[in-house]
């Protein structure tokens, strides 16, 4: 099976199968070095000025064991790497919360991929699962699917990524209450009794793997692996792989973040704005 075959057929004639580099390809742009957060060491005035001056920072000591992200790197891949009809038959078969999208990162209510505007001219290419954090504690109690052999042969991977999966959201769940409850303070919110579910709640986050597709110098001028966006939620938190691809925008200039291993990227959403404190 070529790389092509992997890809939702719209991706296929902007991709670049037949000639792949040996190694990653990595942004070229201006390098930017954004705030460094400790969270074994948390310190709420350096807190405080990452999130007014930058909105953005890199998180370092969190917690999240290597093994973890470097496992579900690879299952996510080797899922991701399956040909279009069989991801597509695959996460339809099994009853599960996961769901498989691709061409939006903008989902309904059944985890579907919404259409893109008639204005929208340009593709983007983008794929991924997604899980509501709230489905969490159910995925490794879900039965397997019965639908063909074929289907049959990809149920230890499926179901390696499911525990995978809810241990990786069980400390992302962690982190993002620690950090909310740290940037809370530093805008002196109360908290106390049930105010922090009313502003942060499981119910409504999400663990999303993208997948964005390899394109030649030429076909990239057609297509957008991203659109440029604020993220609409509280916090995102972010893991990427060792071919970066991160822009941010300081001032009026853009700027690509390099990855840096074994930590994260918390970027504050347009909900964690208060009397325009935090951009």
């Amino acid at each position: 099976m070529s790389i092509s075959e992997s890809y939702p057929p719209a991706f296929r004639r902007v991709t670049n199968d037949e000639n792949p580099p040996a190694t990653p390809v990595i942004v070229q742009g201006k390098d930017i070095n954004i705030p460094v957060i400790d969270l074994e060491r948390l310190d709420k005035e350096i807190l405080r000025e990452a999130c007014k001056e930058w909105g953005i920072f890199r998180l370092e000591n969190h917690g999240v064991p290597l093994a973890l992200t470097s496992r579900l790197q690879e299952i996510s891949e080797s899922l991701l790497s399956l040909p279009f009809e069989k991801k597509r038959e695959l996460f339809a078969a099994v009853k599960s919360p996961l769901s498989y999208f691709w061409g939006t990162p903008a989902l309904n209510r059944s985890g579907d991929a919404l259409k893109r505007g008639a204005q929208a001219s340009n593709l983007t290419m983008l794929e991924g699962f997604n899980v509501p954090l709230s489905s969490l504690s159910s995925l490794s109690k879900l039965p397997t699917s019965t639908c063909c052999d074929d289907d049959a042969q990809e149920e230890p991977k499926l179901e390696s990524f499911r525990v995978l999966m809810e241990e990786y959201g069980k400390h992302i769940t962690r982190i993002a209450v620690s950090l909310f409850e740290a940037i809370a303070q530093t805008l002196n919110l109360e908290l106390s009794g049930n105010r922090r579910s009313e502003y942060l709640s499981e119910s409504t986050g999400l663990i999303r793997v993208y997948r964005y597709p390899q394109s030649s110098e030429e076909a990239a001028r057609e297509a957008l692996g991203m659109e440029v966006h604020t993220d609409s939620s509280v916090i995102s938190i972010l893991r990427e792989d060792e071919s970066g691809g991160l822009e941010i925008m300081k001032g009026e200039e853009w700027f690509c973040v390099k990855p840096v291993a074994n930590t994260l990227i918390v970027n504050l959403g347009d909900m964690m704005q208060v009397n325009k404190v935090y951009p």
